[in-house]
């Protein structure tokens, strides 16, 4: 199945018809909202609002671990995810949709960012942390609807809620060679990892951030709402796009992450353990 968790301005599912709601409880505490199942057609997928349903929760604030668990124990075996960016490069015009294949991870804070620890010892690579093939079916659907779609861009992960320096956003730009500057990717897409799933991320560069001379280009909250806001047409056209047209069923070298990474025997695990493991597992 397919997931889809929306950024911010995404909240509502109007692009499907959903035919259940769903609370769920995991290890991790509370997601960010109720699970909506729908379809699109005749496929069925499972949307999650990031920050809630009315964006109640920080970037800091979101529970990613229940996020990402909730969506794997309903069966979700690929995600695509939306985010409101900031542009770090002329080329990557705001409005314009990119996909990141890789992260650079400038977060600070404490966010819990693996379902592993105490006791239970895991390594998983994120040498490529991006699926290749659902990013390819998504530039695919671009390509076939003329929507702009830049791929293979770098998504630097800050923690907010405050939006960046002028330094901050030369160094990103420049020596860590970054494309993108957000809030949500991290943990989002590691844990999605850890969890076996194909993730690839839809970002909306919303704004130059702060790195451009003209103050005017300077990144506001009333310039991401409001660019968010006009490409949502696009971004559902996308999304109705990339799930009619997706593989499904088809296996995946993301399916397997967690081979080789275990440090542990799973199947002497008991309780909450054991639970947890035989939902990332399966």
């Amino acid at each position: 199945m397919l997931g889809i968790i929306g950024g911010t301005g995404l909240y509502n599912v109007d692009w499907m018809d959903v035919f259940d709601t769903r609370k769920v409880t995991t290890p991790f505490g509370e997601p960010s909202a109720e699970l909506r199942f729908g379809r699109v057609g005749d496929v069925k997928l499972v949307f999650l609002p990031r920050h809630g349903d009315s964006h109640e929760y920080l970037p800091s604030e979101v529970n990613y671990r229940a996020n990402i668990w909730a969506l794997k124990s309903v069966g979700v075996r690929r995600i695509v995810s939306f985010s409101a960016t900031g542009s770090l490069q002329e080329e990557i015009k705001p409005g314009e949709f990119v996909l990141p294949d890789q992260y650079f991870d400038f977060v600070r804070g404490n966010r819990s960012n693996s379902f592993f620890g105490n006791g239970l010892v895991a390594h998983i690579s994120t040498a490529e942390p991006v699926c290749k093939t659902l990013r390819s079916q998504i530039a695919n659907s671009g390509r076939q609807l003329n929507i702009t779609i830049h791929n293979n861009k770098t998504y630097a992960c800050v923690d907010g809620p405050r939006l960046g320096t002028r330094a901050e956003s030369f160094f990103l730009r420049g020596p860590a060679g970054c494309d993108l500057v957000g809030m949500t990717n991290i943990p989002e897409v590691f844990l999605a990892r850890e969890a076996q799933i194909c993730y690839a991320t839809i970002a909306i560069p919303t704004d130059y951030d702060c790195w451009k001379e003209d103050p005017d280009q300077h990144v506001t909250v009333q310039k991401v709402l409001k660019r968010y806001a006009e490409s949502l047409e696009s971004a559902h056209a996308l999304i109705q796009h990339v799930v009619k047209n997706h593989e499904h069923g088809k296996s995946c070298e993301c399916h397997t992450s967690l081979e080789g990474s275990l440090m542990f025997d799973p199947q002497a695990l008991t309780g909450d353990s054991k639970l947890m493991m035989e939902v990332l597992l399966k």
